[in-house]
């Protein structure tokens, strides 16, 4: 990609950076780094031009030093020994590590306009005070030089990871903090989530001339492919070689390097390409040319139902460690049946809908990444590879085991607090996605649609937060929500509505319906009624809290019903009378509401009856 592209691209990313009320930290980066491979060294130079869009004077700045963490005695690793269900991953791995296989990042000097500053350094966090305070609206040049030692790979970064890839380079340099409306996040790394800055990365890495190099950005010199990917037409003495890339509008740089690296590439129909890097082994060749085929597709999805991927390009790199998303680039495993590389591919690639490009603070609200990523890997899974019933099916059933469990903490818990690893994921993967499949039971799916679409325009590369969404869900689907986000999102409350009784009157035709709400959260709910004729009505029962019902669905027509208020524990409504019969009853027919009994939701029960003209009392299983 020349140069004079990446700048005229770099122009379409600037009118989206206004938003009343919000300001965004704004920082370019040069950085020039060299990789010694029989060391496993890194010195490297480092200048970042910093801009304070904040209506706030800066006296200090902090920066990320990820690679700390990988040392004994970190907090990573006394967390990981003492957290009751660690992550078998990492485990006791990082108090085994030697001093040649620990992870050193450190800077060694400051300046900061050409003056020193104070370096006060903290394992992960770096606080730098500044020579010159930074005023609003005003920019600065830090310029730093920087030592680093690859750890072998315990989590996401490191060196000779157990598919045998040499190098997977993720939070590699010094990473300055993020300052946003609520202050500094200093988030020491103890394994989890990420947040940064979005700016523009002009990274130049000098490795082996061996060595294929995938990463985020633009490679400046496409030209001169040989065995590798582009390294420069200028024939070197020396076995070094440097590769350059321009990254526009991003928060992180990851980079992956091993000799034995392919590179594959395709393009999408809208003129995405996509990039493939992974082991020159015959297994993986058939399933990566597979996988090339299908991410075309889901890109054509993504774009279509979430929002317009906003880069030119896109990298699926073999990192060998499970798979973790970085802007224009994920890291992921290579060696998986096609199914599972698939799956993890889409989940990956949609991070940079949700982390990469709208960019939520992960560490506050891990669940509006993981999970809106996991929801929008299982729709375009289920328009990929069709399919019937609900397609969060496995997510709904993980969330069940979890809020049964009295182990459930809420989505408002930060990232590293959470008591238990397995609940971290169950709440911030799947109670995150049931988060907005529950929704489309809300406001129905074609508003929910709308809602995504609108979410993704209005805040990319803005930081939204859980209020942020419920705006614009509460104004496209003409609802008061708030109920939902406090309910869902900041308890433990558990759904459970009940079918109580069927009375059907054999003179009047008149059938009446009891339902209770046996859980302590609301819900509308939707009543789906069979006749012996096999035509059926959906009902739909709104809360009085939502002031309004929604009025269409992709699960077909609706019958509104009067409002059901929170405070009433039993709701009684009658059918429209009608010479037919009615031959069964079924709350919640879609399966979109989180109830975590469904054994009370239909009607017949085995053994109830059907005598005409009596009260049937449903025999409920709690």
């Amino acid at each position: 990609m020349k140069k004079f592209f990446s700048f005229v691209f770099l122009l379409g990313f600037l009118p989206a950076m206004a938003q009343p009320g919000y300001w965004q930290q704004h920082v370019n980066y040069t950085i020039d780094a060299e990789l010694n491979h029989q060391n496993h060294q890194i010195k490297g130079k480092e200048k970042l031009v910093y801009t304070n869009n904040s209506p706030d004077t800066l006296t200090k700045i902090y920066f990320h030093l990820y690679w700390n963490a990988f040392r004994p005695g970190s907090m990573m690793d006394v967390r990981s020994r003492n957290i009751e269900d660690p992550d078998p991953r990492v485990g006791a791995r990082i108090a085994a590590l030697k001093p040649n296989e620990i992870g050193i990042q450190k800077v060694v000097s400051m300046t900061q306009d050409g003056k020193p500053v104070n370096l006060s350094e903290r394992e992960t966090v770096l606080e730098v005070t500044l020579a010159k305070p930074l005023a609003p609206g005003k920019k600065t040049t830090l310029a730093l030089d920087f030592e680093a030692q690859v750890p072998v790979q315990i989590r996401r970064s490191g060196r000779n990871n157990a598919e045998g890839v040499d190098y997977s380079m993720s939070q590699w340099y010094p990473k300055l903090c993020e300052y946003d409306k609520d202050g500094w996040n200093l988030t020491p790394y103890v394994g989890r989530e990420f947040y940064g800055v979005w700016g523009d990365f002009d990274v130049s890495l000098t490795v082996d001339t061996s060595y294929m190099i995938g990463a985020t950005g633009y490679l400046q010199q496409p030209e001169s492919i040989g065995k590798g990917y582009a390294p420069l037409a200028k024939p070197y003495a020396s076995s070094k070689i440097t590769w350059r890339f321009l990254a526009p509008q991003v928060h992180d740089f990851v980079w992956a390097a091993d000799p034995k690296f392919v590179h594959k590439k395709t393009k999408t129909a809208d003129g995405i390409d996509l990039h493939f890097f992974h082991l020159d082994e015959a297994p993986m060749h058939k399933t990566w040319d597979s996988l090339m085929t299908v991410m075309v597709k889901s890109f054509a999805i993504a774009n279509r139902k979430f929002g317009k991927y906003p880069y030119q390009q896109f990298s699926f790199i073999q990192g060998g460690d499970g798979g973790m998303e970085y802007p224009m680039a994920t890291l992921m495993v290579g060696k998986s049946p096609i199914n599972s590389l698939v799956g993890t591919a889409i989940h990956e690639k949609m991070h940079n809908w949700y982390y990469g490009i709208l960019g939520t603070n992960e560490a506050k609200y891990p669940w509006m990444d993981e999970g809106f990523t996991s929801y929008a890997e299982d729709m375009i899974l289920r328009e990929i590879q069709g399919g019937k019933g609900n397609p969060l099916n496995a997510a709904y059933q993980a969330y069940f085991r979890m809020a049964l469990s009295g182990r459930e903490e809420p989505l408002t818990t930060h990232a590293d607090s959470y008591h238990w690893n397995t609940h971290f994921s169950n709440g911030s993967y799947n109670k995150g996605s049931i988060f907005l499949h529950q929704l489309s039971s809300i406001v129905g799916q074609p508003a929910l649609d709308k809602i995504l679409l609108t979410y993704f325009d209005q805040w990319k590369f803005k930081h939204p937060t859980p209020q942020d969404l419920k705006k614009i869900a509460e104004k496209e689907s003409g609802m008061d929500l708030e109920w939902y986000w406090e309910q869902w999102i900041g308890t433990v409350n558990t759904v459970d509505y009940a079918l109580r009784q069927v009375t059907q009157n054999a003179q009047s035709g008149k059938t009446e319906l009891v339902l209770e709400r046996v859980g302590r959260m609301p819900m509308p709910i939707d009543v789906e009624v069979t006749y012996d004729d096999s035509t059926k009505i959906l009902f739909t029962i709104p809360l009085a809290a939502m002031q309004s019902s929604k009025t269409s669905d992709s699960y077909g027509p609706l019958s509104p019903c009067t409002p059901w208020p929170w405070t009433h524990p039993f709701y009684a409504f009658e059918l429209p009378t009608s010479a037919k019969k009615v031959l069964a009853v079924q709350l919640d027919p879609s399966e979109r509401v989180a109830d975590v009994n469904r054994k009370n939701q239909s009607w017949p029960f085995e053994g109830s009856s059907t005598v005409k003209g009596k009260v049937l009392e449903i025999p409920i299983s709690k």
